[in-house]
């Protein structure tokens, strides 16, 4: 009987230590999967963690880029109102300035028109069609150019009665004009002269521009305010002084007129100076 009870003592304890293992393997399993799972859900975790400091990081980001745009915003809002200012006067100043153009162009064309008129006056006065005496226009002034044969001697700076003559016709259309004045331009040639009462050519040159202003004012009451005598020598040739031919060219008297336009300049200068802010 002990025997018996002792045999089902063992079985049963048997079947105990089994049934032990088997638990304890089974909750192992689970101990396992439930690690997996916790690794699982930490590695999870940390990629939570560093994609939010990563979110709060751009966030900051678009906080002070936010910032940015609307300092942007409000300093494009001030640009744009002081460029709306400065368009408009910029187009103030581009209508000031065609008004300027605009008033130029005016008084250049009336100075034209007035020399246009001056030179065919004179041109119908002295007779163009002879060689010793020539008109033109250069740089809006009007130039009698008349041969030396046809005013003086040689060396001599006494005016001929055939220079009188001339001078009569220039002194009509001068003293009709009262918006008119003279400048009378002695020029030689480079063959030196000297005597008592000349020293040069320079001073040959200058006594012939006073001997026909002298008779201008004199002769032909041309008033004197009007008048200027000056005398360039042999500076300016209009050709080589090395012929007899060319020595006779450069032996000239110029009579420059000029209309007074004094005005017209004024003008003129004065609105260059407004343009260029001086």
């Amino acid at each position: 009987m002990k025997r018996a009870i002792l045999v089902l003592t063992l079985a049963a304890m048997t079947l105990t230590s089994c049934g032990s293992k088997k638990k304890i393997a089974e909750l192992e399993a689970k101990n396992k999967e439930i690690q997996d799972l916790l690794n699982s859900a930490t590695i999870k975790l940390n990629t939570c963690l560093a994609e939010r400091d990563a979110m709060a990081r751009n966030l900051d980001d678009l906080r002070k880029t936010n910032t940015d745009l609307i300092s942007t915003k409000d300093n494009l809002a001030t640009l744009t109102s002081k460029g709306a200012a400065t368009i408009e006067k910029s187009l103030e100043s581009l209508k000031e300035k065609d008004l300027k153009i605009s008033r130029l162009q005016d008084a250049l064309t009336r100075k034209d028109s007035v020399t246009l008129a001056l030179v065919t006056s004179i041109k119908r006065a002295v007779g163009v069609n002879d060689p010793d005496i020539e008109v033109n226009v250069e740089k809006g002034v009007v130039y009698i150019s008349i041969a030396d044969k046809l005013l003086f001697k040689s060396g001599s700076y006494q005016v001929s009665d055939r220079a009188k003559e001339i001078l009569g016709k220039v002194a009509k259309i001068v003293k009709d004009k009262p918006d008119f004045e003279c400048m009378v331009e002695g020029h030689t040639d480079n063959v030196p002269i000297k005597n008592p009462v000349l020293q040069d050519n320079w001073d040959l040159s200058v006594k012939r521009a006073t001997s026909i202003v002298r008779i201008l004012q004199n002769d032909f009451g041309i008033d004197p305010k009007r008048l200027v005598a000056s005398g360039r020598g042999e500076y300016i040739p209009l050709t080589s002084n090395d012929t007899a031919e060319g020595r006779a060219t450069n032996r000239r008297t110029r009579i420059l007129v000029l209309p007074k336009i004094d005005q017209f300049y004024d003008m003129i200068e004065k609105e260059m100076k407004n343009q260029t802010g001086k």
